[in-house]
């Protein structure tokens, strides 16, 4: 279809044709991503196996004391003068081999079976009776000092690899006949030409042991067995593979009957309190920036109020309003309008509308407040024109202001979908996931699949199927954002309206 015939369709036939093609780009992002994922693979063990050849490489070409530095560290930097620099690295390899002796080894062992000595009663032969065993395994411990021996593992690895890397280079500076930097000369580099990787050092290790770590012990937790059944220190849990990928995408189990209706519901929430929000909040924008409105900045502040009050305190209002007993009911049962309680968070169908049209209320003010801004900045002129070619103010509309938006907010318009599929406040403080129901498994009619996750950890201490949970929520996020991004204007055509 041209862009003349596409012109002439009617505004309905556009939106169909619009989310048609959306569809298809989606479906063919999909299609791409795991056409590319065996090319991708393949260059990524190109690579690596790019990075052993030179490794190799810089042993067969480099002198005695830099084969030397691949046994013992830093000596290719300690027989060319750079002491402090080789007795850091030799004083790592030492305590690396030292914590490995000691307990490293053991941890990293232990990861095999996380554990094979159960607290709790046994028959003693000798004694002929029951005895308490109270020194057993805790398979908790076994996994997460296991997962830091790994990762102290690696690090020291990037330290040997860079103990390599530093005899090379000196080993060519002496070849040149240059001068060799010492230790204060590498402390300048750290605060002068260097002084980003300094700033970054501390900010790093927090993130690789307050968040990476504790992120891949809870992701491992859904290759286990770690439920109610299996609870530390009493019990031990084991290693069970894709078993629980299995049960919660399955169609025999209680947890894929409750898995794939709640995503669905997921889904829905997340399209409508989106997008709902979003056009709503444009056009907001553009009636308050329409010309001859008075009085633009008091609407605006109030407005924003709904973002001035905490998110929580307004959801609990509204939860306490709509409330069987509370002042919306009793109001309209008062003006004769109707003759028993409307059921907003008693009826499957009117929570999930409730928690939608509630949302509206915190969402809206987001959206308007950044389409202020973009609307305020799109050119007169184009109106202008549009108007001189007799343009009405839905084309326009269709034409210029909302490509323009569309464009400048698109990642915008992802980190909310995406947000609200991780929307854990709206639907925990308003209705707590209920009504509850027996089909579903710790879950009600409005839980989202965050917070069934939520009610899988601390309700039935399901935590294999928390973690499990977690990482299909990873899955269909990323692949959703990336795969949208991708195709949007905003990636491919970035410079188009500047």
């Amino acid at each position: 279809m041209t862009q003349s015939e596409y012109f002439l369709l009617p505004w309905y036939a556009k939106i169909f044709k619009t989310v048609v093609n959306g569809i298809k780009s989606f479906i063919l992002g999909i299609v791409n991503f795991f056409k590319n994922l065996p090319k991708n693979v393949s260059a990524f063990f190109r690579k690596l196996g790019s990075g052993f050849k030179n490794f190799g490489r810089t042993f067969a070409q480099g002198g005695l004391r830099t084969k030397l530095s691949y046994f013992i560290m830093g000596a290719g930097n300690l027989f060319r003068g750079q002491i402090i620099r080789g007795l850091l690295f030799l004083a790592s390899e030492a305590a690396y081999i030292w914590y490995m002796v000691k307990s490293g080894a053991a941890c990293i062992a232990g990861l095999r079976t996380l554990g094979t000595v159960q607290r709790g009663w046994y028959f003693d032969e000798e004694l002929g009776i029951d005895v308490m065993r109270e020194n057993g395994d805790n398979s908790m411990l076994i996994l997460l000092y296991g997962i830091l021996a790994l990762f102290i593992t690696a690090v020291f690895i990037v330290l040997y690899l860079n103990n390599i890397s530093s005899a090379a280079e000196a080993e060519k500076l002496s070849k040149a006949g240059a001068k060799l930097p010492k230790f204060k000369d590498d402390l300048a580099a750290l605060l002068d030409g260097k002084f980003h990787k300094t700033l970054l050092t501390f900010p790093i290790a927090g993130i690789l042991v307050f968040t990476i770590i504790p992120l891949i012990y809870m992701i491992l937790l859904a290759f286990t067995n770690y439920d109610k059944d299996h609870q530390v220190p009493a019990n031990l849990f084991t290693w069970v593979g894709l078993d629980n990928f299995k049960t919660m995408l399955g169609a025999n189990s209680v947890l894929s009957q409750t898995f794939w209706p709640v995503l669905g519901w997921t889904l829905i929430w997340a399209v409508f309190a989106t997008f709902l929000n979003y056009v709503l909040g444009i056009v907001l924008a553009m009636l308050i920036n329409k010309k001859g409105i008075k009085f633009k900045a008091f609407y605006r502040t109030l407005f924003v109020l709904a973002i001035a009050v905490p998110q929580f305190v307004s959801l609990l209002v509204m939860k306490n309003m709509l409330a069987e007993a509370g002042p919306v009911n009793v109001l309209l049962m008062e003006l004769n309008l109707i003759d028993s309680p409307l059921p907003f968070f008693t009826d499957p169908t009117w929570a999930r509308v409730t928690v939608i049209l509630v949302n509206l209320w915190i969402g809206i003010p987001y959206t308007m407040l950044i389409t202020s801004g973009i609307l305020m900045n799109i050119p007169e002129d184009l109106y202008e024109a549009a108007r001189i070619d007799g343009a009405s103010p839905f084309v326009m509309f269709t034409k210029i202001t909302m490509p323009y938006v569309l464009f400048v907010t698109t990642p915008y318009l992802i980190t909310q979908f995406i947000g609200n599929i991780n929307n854990f406040n709206v639907i925990y403080f308003l209705t707590g996931g209920t009504p509850a129901t027996l089909d579903y498994y710790q879950a009600g009619k409005t839980d989202l699949l965050v917070t069934w996750l939520y009610k899988l950890t601390v309700n039935s201490r399901d935590y294999c199927y928390a973690s499990t949970i977690g990482i299909l929520v990873f899955i269909i996020c990323s692949v959703i954002s990336l795969i949208t991004f991708r195709n949007s204007q905003s990636y491919n055509n970035e410079e188009a309206f500047q």
